[in-house]
């Protein structure tokens, strides 16, 4: 009972350590292995080796395939690119089997020592998570051997012996069995490992493990697929695609496992190792014969899973892919596009503004202010996904990101609930009373809104690229807005003054419209201190500090 339990444990160690790796690699290189992927994506060659370099980084072909899906989503990548980086990333994989398979027990103490100072002494930086990698890295190691030596121990008891040799090969069961703990693990890695070192120690007989390698990798299929399963369809077809290539690798490999046993067998050291060639076998057969049909299999896989047609009025949230939150800051990217398709929201409604003074549509009047209640369920929407991210997974810039896309919402939320007070006074003191603006007032509040649009898309830029320039153009539109604001307001009291009938009956919604177009600028304007606070590009107070007044 006792080697059981430490075999157990063991085991979960392995997984843990997997664990750690994955998620260290990907705090620490998210965004470079992302480029990485997006930018090498122009031959299905190029795809392949990408997505080869980035699992063996990662460990993990899951990770590799929800960052793809994520992307196929985005619409950042074509479906059959994604499937030619998958076929890479399962290539990476059993490389990295092979790797971990030789003797590197001897590193374990190492990386965990150098892990350990480097995660306690520096935390939250990048030193710190790559101490947090290699601790991961050193307690895979450590497992590994900690597997081998309770296998060892089991196989002495004559119980465990008696049942050995009693075990018959049921390929299907082995091959259900080795997905089972893939999916269960939520590694085919770790799988692939724990056979190879019970096969190495006598624990598994080599026939046995073999299906169970050939079930891990099948297994590794149907995790991304249950992964993603509440996804976008786009965001599904990588994972339907990769399955499907893994079931044809099944179908190829294994009625192999018997020609394996015995002509390989002879020209391998040991059973371990035959195991995890038999895992590289598998998928540098399925990378060769397959890379040629990723279009093929796109096509199929986008007729099992036909793109649902975009709807012009479905304002439900587009990008907050839950299967991102794997990687903190894809993440992160998915909540910027959200927020600008809530500014995009935003901007309909603006725009809408203009169009009901000058017709005094009502019915459009009430569709615009149904509108706001789009931009403050976006709004939820974005910060409840936000609030999953991890904070500690994301580096100092991210986190400023994480800070930015908060404000902006927050902005566009408040800027949402003008305009519909705006539609509201607009229709009571204007629409229902069948009133017009004065000539030279509507051609005031035609510059004034033509600018608040600028302003607008202007701010979205801004947000979007961090572009230090247009920031400080904002800023100037923001003091040159104030001043058109009071100049107009000036005008207007003149018009007064003069008795203008247009503008005494208008002149309570006049004024609160450009005061109000004045706070919506402000808001839109606000999105450019981030950016030049960050660049000390900001101008020092201008107020006077209170010794110098008294003086």
């Amino acid at each position: 009972m006792k080697h059981l339990l430490n075999l157990l444990a063991a085991v979960a160690l392995l997984v843990w350590g997997t664990q750690l790796v994955r998620t260290g690699i990907l705090r620490v290189f998210g965004a470079s292995l992302r480029q990485m992927i997006a930018h090498s994506v122009r031959t299905p060659f190029t795809a392949a080796m990408s997505g080869m370099g980035v699992t063996a980084l990662v460990q993990s072909s899951t990770a590799t395939a929800l960052i793809v899906s994520s992307f196929v989503g985005q619409g950042l990548m074509g479906l059959s690119a994604a499937l030619a980086v998958m076929l890479g990333a399962d290539l990476g994989t059993s490389i990295m089997a092979v790797l971990f398979s030789l003797d590197l027990s001897w590193l374990s103490p190492l990386f965990i020592f150098v892990g350990v100072v480097l995660y306690v002494s520096r935390q939250d930086t990048t030193a710190g998570r790559i101490g947090r990698v290699l601790i991961g890295l050193g307690l895979m190691l450590l497992a590994l051997r900690l597997i081998n030596e309770a296998a060892r121990e089991l196989t002495q008891s004559e119980a465990v012996r008696t049942l050995l040799g009693a075990l018959t090969s049921d390929l299907m069961l082995e091959i259900t069995t080795g997905a089972i703990l893939s999916i269960v693990s939520y590694s085919s890695l770790a799988t692939v490992l724990l056979t190879a070192t019970l096969v190495g120690s006598g624990g598994v007989p080599a026939a046995v493990g073999l299906g169970l390698v050939v079930g891990a990798n099948l297994g590794s299929g149907l995790l991304a697929v249950i992964t993603t399963m509440r996804s976008s369809v786009e965001t599904r077809q990588v994972p339907l695609g990769n399955l499907l290539f893994k079931i044809l690798g099944v179908i190829i490999m294994a009625p192999l496992v018997g020609p394996w046993l015995r002509y390989v067998r002879p020209y391998v050291p040991d059973d371990a190792t035959l195991v995890v060639l038999f895992h590289l076998a598998f998928n540098a057969v399925m990378a060769m014969a397959c890379i040629a049909f990723t279009k093929p299999i796109a096509t199929l896989v986008e007729r099992l899973l036909p793109r649902e047609q975009a709807n012009p009025t479905d304002t439900r949230p587009r990008h907050l892919d839950n299967s991102a939150l794997a990687t903190p800051s894809l993440a992160i990217s998915c909540a910027a596009r959200e927020a600008l398709h809530q500014a995009d929201v935003v901007e309909t409604m603006l725009q809408g503004i203009h169009t009901v003074i000058r017709t005094a549509d009502l019915k459009l009047s009430q569709d615009l202010r149904k509108l706001d209640d789009t931009v403050d369920s976006l709004y939820s929407d974005i910060k409840y996904y936000m609030t999953k991210i991890s904070r500690e997974a994301l580096d100092e810039k991210e986190g400023r990101r994480w800070t930015d896309i908060i404000g902006f919402t927050i902005n566009m939320e408040q800027v949402g609930d003008i305009i519909e007070r705006i539609l509201i006074d607009i229709e009571d003191k204007k629409i229902k009373r069948g009133l017009k603006f004065s000539e030279a007032g509507m051609e005031e509040i035609n510059d004034l809104h033509a600018r608040l649009i600028e302003n607008l898309r202007l701010a979205m830029s801004v947000f979007l690229n961090d572009n230090v320039r247009d920031a400080k153009r904002l800023m100037e539109e923001k003091t040159r807005f104030r001043e058109l604001e009071r100049d107009y307001a000036a005008a207007h009291l003149v018009r007064l003054q003069d008795r203008s009938v247009a503008s005494m009956e208008t002149s309570s919604l006049h004024i609160d419209l450009i005061s109000d177009f004045k706070r919506i600028n402000s808001l839109l304007c606000s999105v450019a201190y981030p950016i030049l606070e960050q660049n000390n590009a900001l101008a020092p107070s201008r107020l006077r500090s209170s010794s110098s007044n008294a003086a």
